[in-house]
């Protein structure tokens, strides 16, 4: 088997850095993004994977912003050459109920949830053609899906996701180049475990497994459509949700 180059975005993220140790682990060589923002937590980041035993090149880059994405696109090149797995995990939430939901706010959800996706996989999708091969996997969401309460934002950006998932799909599948998303329910991330108990509890009622996902469940979904195994899979988008949502 080739030598895989695999290019995380949001990787410092909770769900993430799982993504980043899983791929390592199946032999990948890993790089993954961070925000401007996120630049004080770089160096811990990195030494919690060492201690792991797990090489991951980081770049800084406003996946928001076409030009940073250029930019880092053409580092990352500089560094491993190609880019044959890409996923697509830079996500923020700014949660408000729509009459309360500001332009700024909504923008900014679509901005880096959304537009971030065009931004990053634009940098990429070209090599990939010519190549014959690549991986492309879109961290979507039970909530884009279905929808939430205050979530007009969030739940636009990661709907889109799904229809841009699709529609490359169609581009890459005769050059051996998959596109898919996977949607993770409520997962057990650091930033969720913040969420009040009472509203945990609320949450986990909903789902019939009746608890939250591990990060490393959700990287094991997105692992397995990264292999090679899953060459005749395009198009779909994988949930992993606990049976919260099921749909046709």
């Amino acid at each position: 088997m080739k030598q895989r180059y695999a290019l995380v975005t949001g990787g410092l993220g909770g769900i993430g850095t799982e993504i980043v140790k899983e791929l390592a682990r199946t032999g990948c060589r890993v790089a993954a993004t961070y925000a401007p923002f996120e630049e004080s937590r770089v160096a811990a980041w990195q030494e919690a994977r060492k201690k792991e035993g797990v090489e991951v090149s980081l770049f800084s880059v406003d996946v928001a912003d076409f030009a940073s994405c250029e930019r880092m696109a053409a580092e990352v090149r500089s560094t491993f050459g190609v880019v044959n797995v890409l996923v697509n995990c830079a996500g923020i939430i700014r949660d408000a109920t729509f009459k309360r939901l500001s332009y700024e706010n909504w923008d900014k959800v679509l901005q880096v949830n959304l537009y971030s996706v065009f931004n990053i996989t634009r940098q990429f999708f070209e090599g990939m053609l010519e190549q014959r091969y690549g991986r492309i996997i879109n961290i979507a969401s039970v909530n884009g899906q279905k929808g939430q309460f205050g979530q007009a934002n969030y739940a636009t950006s990661k709907a889109g996701m799904h229809g841009f998932s699709m529609s490359l799909a169609q581009e890459g599948a005769r050059y051996g180049v998959t596109v898919n998303s996977v949607a993770p329910g409520y997962t057990a991330t650091e930033m969720m475990l913040q969420v009040p108990e009472s509203v945990l509890d609320d949450i986990k009622k909903h789902i019939p497994m009746g608890r939250l996902a591990e990060p490393s469940e959700i990287a094991a979904a997105v692992s397995f459509l990264a292999s090679d195994k899953a060459g005749f899979i395009t198009g779909v988008n994988l949930d992993v949700n606990g049976g919260q949502w099921m749909h046709h």
